[in-house]
């Protein structure tokens, strides 16, 4: 049996120093972890080998690209099982964090050129198994798994449609951020560097049904420039080259509106980074591929918060200069209290 090599292994490999060149080309690798050799301008070892590969070869295949025959064969594959198991583990986190309560939120993976790779409907994202995923082509038809897809397939695959870097969406309620989207407030910028590089925006898509083509439709008008998006009165997606990627963002964009409900009660402004360092921060974004609709703007526009209500402060109100008059009486008392010490203490 074949080698499978995930994002996660190619991560942990340059983490203890070793280099993605050495990895063997005859491993089959996730799509996240071909996304991931691609963003660092890697081959395996061998891959520039002559020999034609066969659709179960190790030179990595673009899920945009590939084109699968026999789809129940695909699906139990070891490069398939291993993906399972990463959308457990993601489920997991996700559960054990509160991003998901019930049965809510969902995972996918685009995995062929009509193929995509789904957490089922009805069952917590905290106790997912391997044989509970499901296929559906890109119109939403299930194609393979015992269990029935999730009903927000939909919004998944609209995302992925119309944002082809968009391997693998995800989607949850993490509160923070989904209070945001409750209030119908977008998260102010220019705050923290992580959110700035790895999010930036994170804009409201407009409120539909869940499960509907409406909703996918809402949120896919905002795919092609930001990663990350708001759904008012319901939660957060976020799109990723991965599964793991997808799930960061979603980390990221709760930990960041959960730092500024925090900043918000401490009862001063908000401080912004400046802007010339966001646009170097912008820079980096850019390098990494990352869109953001910032890019084309002028320095003086990039932290424009105009529409950012903070709400509720818990700042103490200015006191009045001039005594009060429950003031002039305790005063007095005072004085009354200690006229009467002083000729205790003279007699």
């Amino acid at each position: 049996m074949k080698k499978v090599i995930s994002s996660r292994d190619i991560s942990e490999l340059i983490a203890n120093g070793g280099d993605p060149s050495t990895l063997p080309a005859n491993a089959l690798y996730t799509p996240s972890a071909i996304d991931l050799l691609n963003t660092l301008k890697v081959k395996p070892a061998g891959t520039a080998s002559t020999t034609k590969p066969d659709s179960a070869s190790a030179a990595p295949q673009c899920p945009l690209t590939r084109q699968v025959s026999n789809i129940e064969s695909f699906f139990n594959s070891p490069e398939i099982n291993q993906l399972k198991n990463d959308i457990c583990d993601i489920g997991r986190r996700l559960w054990e964090r509160d991003y998901v309560d019930g049965n809510g939120g969902n995972i996918s993976v685009r995995v062929a050129q009509n193929l995509v790779l789904c957490t089922p409907t009805m069952v917590s994202k905290g106790f997912l198994k391997p044989t509970d995923m499901c296929f559906v082509d890109l119109d939403g038809n299930q194609k393979s798994g015992v269990k029935k897809r999730t009903s927000e397939i939909l919004m998944h695959l609209e995302m992925m449609k119309a944002q082809p870097k968009a391997i693998s969406c995800v989607h949850a309620h993490p509160p923070h951020a989904t209070a945001f989207a409750v209030a119908r407030i977008q998260p102010p910028t220019c705050m923290i560097p992580e959110m700035e590089i790895l999010v930036g925006e994170a804009p409201i898509a407009d409120y539909s049904t869940p499960g509907s083509v409406e909703m996918g439709k809402s949120v896919a008008a905002l795919v092609k420039q930001h990663n990350t998006i708001l759904m008012a009165n319901h939660g957060v997606v976020t799109w990723g080259t991965g599964v793991e990627d997808a799930y960061w963002k979603m980390e990221i964009v709760d930990a960041y509106c959960r730092t500024i409900v925090f900043a918000t009660q401490l009862g001063t402004e908000l401080k912004t980074i400046s802007r010339d360092k966001v646009q170097d921060l912008l820079k980096m974004k850019k390098a990494l591929g990352i869109p953001d609709r910032r890019y084309e703007l002028k320095e003086c526009e990039l932290c424009d918060n105009s529409e950012w209500h903070p709400g509720v402060v818990c700042g103490v109100p200015p006191q009045d200069k001039e005594a009060t008059p429950s003031d002039l009486q305790a005063e007095e008392l005072i004085k009354t209290i200690t006229e009467m010490i002083v000729n205790k203490i003279q007699n």
